[in-house]
C-alpha cells in the first residue's frame, strides 16, 4: 500500500465561479467549476487515483482492492460566484428511510471571502413550520434567516436540519458525511440553461429543518505549537475530525489521520518505502491504515479523521 494521490470529480452548476481551475489549477473541460469533489468515493462524483499501480481507479476500487473500509466523508472545495440555494439536509434517521443513504453533517472552512460576503445559518428567531412554509410559497423566506458576515478562516460546523446557503464571492473546503442529499428550499428566482427553475423540495425540506434560531458557532480557536507548526481544531463530531495545520519544516501524522489537503503553499508528503508526493493547493492524499507520513514544506493543510 501507498498514500494515493487523488483527482477530483468537478461540478459545473450554475453558481459556480472559475477560481478552482485558475488559482487552484484544477484540470477540467467544465467552462464553469463549482464544486471539486477532492475526496469521493460517491458514486455521483468519485475520486480517481493519479499516482502508482492503482492509477486510473476509482479511490473506492483501490481501497477494495486492498481490503481497506472506504471513507464514510466526502471532502469538497467551493467556489461560489453566486449564492448557492437556500437548502437543508436531513439527518441519518430520515435519509435512510426515504433515500437508503446517509444523512448530511458538514462543516466550512472559509479559504477566501470578497468583502462584504455572508453566508445563510439557521434563522435569526424561532419561527413555526408554517410560518416558514407561508414565507417560501410568497417567496420571501430570506426576511427570516440569519445572514452571517465571513472571512478567510471562518470555520462553521453545519448540523442536519439547518437551514443554509452559501453566499457570493466565498471560497471554501467542505467535510461533510458521504451523502448527496440536498432539499432546496428556495433558489432567488433564478432559471438553468434551459430556462427553467430548478426543482425545489419543499416537502421535505419543511420535514426536517430545525426552525430554531441556530447557534452559530465560528470557530476561531488559535490553535496550539506542535513539532512543524501549529495545529487547530475546526471540528469534531461522531462522522468525522477536522484539523487545520500550518506546516513550516517537518511534521509527523498521526496514525489515524486518513487524509490530508493542501490549501495553499507546497510540501512534500513522505511515506518510507514510497515515491515523494508533491503538495499545492489543492492536493489530496488518501492515507491508508498502517502507514506512517511526514509532512516537510511551508503551508496551510486540512488534516482528516
Amino acid at each position: 500500500m501507498y498514500p494515493l494521490l487523488l483527482k477530483p470529480a468537478v461540478k459545473d452548476y450554475i453558481w459556480g465561479g472559475q477560481r478552482l481551475k485558475t488559482v487552484y489549477h484544477i484540470e477540467t473541460d467544465l467552462d464553469i467549476a463549482a464544486e471539486a469533489w477532492v475526496l469521493s468515493c460517491h458514486p455521483n462524483g468519485p475520486s480517481t487515483v493519479q499516482n502508482g499501480q492503482l492509477a486510473g481507479m476509482t479511490l473506492k476500487e483501490a481501497l477494495a482492492a486492498w481490503d481497506q473500509q472506504q471513507p464514510e466523508i466526502l471532502v469538497k472545495l467551493i467556489d461560489a460566484r453566486d449564492r448557492l440555494s437556500l437548502q437543508v439536509h436531513p439527518d441519518d434517521a430520515y435519509a435512510k428511510e426515504h433515500h437508503a443513504s446517509l444523512g448530511k453533517t458538514e462543516m466550512w472552512y472559509v479559504l477566501d471571502a470578497e468583502p462584504g460576503a455572508t453566508l445563510i445559518c439557521g434563522f435569526e428567531k424561532k419561527i413555526s413550520t408554517e410560518e416558514f412554509a407561508a414565507h417560501i410559497a410568497s417567496g420571501t423566506p430570506e426576511q427570516v434567516v440569519c445572514h452571517v458576515p465571513v472571512k478567510p478562516g471562518d470555520v462553521f460546523f453545519i448540523s442536519p436540519g439547518t437551514v443554509h446557503a452559501i453566499g457570493a464571492g466565498i471560497l471554501l473546503a467542505e467535510v461533510q458525511q458521504n451523502s448527496d442529499i440536498t432539499y432546496r428550499v428556495w433558489d432567488w428566482g433564478r432559471v438553468g440553461a434551459d430556462g427553467k427553475g430548478r426543482p425545489l423540495h419543499i416537502e421535505q425540506a419543511l420535514a426536517v429543518s430545525n426552525t430554531e434560531p441556530y447557534p452559530i458557532k465560528n470557530n476561531q480557536d488559535a490553535g496550539e505549537k506542535i513539532a512543524g507548526g501549529t495545529l487547530r481544531t475546526l471540528a469534531s463530531c461522531p462522522y468525522f475530525d477536522t484539523r487545520a495545520m500550518s506546516l513550516d519544516g517537518t511534521a509527523s501524522l498521526p496514525c489515524d489521520v486518513r487524509s490530508v489537503l493542501c490549501t495553499s503553499g507546497t510540501a512534500t508528503l513522505r511515506c518510507e518505502g514510497c515515491e515523494d508526493i508533491s503538495l499545492s493547493p489543492a492536493s489530496t492524499v488518501y492515507i491508508p491504515e498502517g502507514l506512517a507520513v511526514t509532512l516537510t514544506g511551508k503551508a496551510q493543510l486540512l488534516w482528516i479523521k
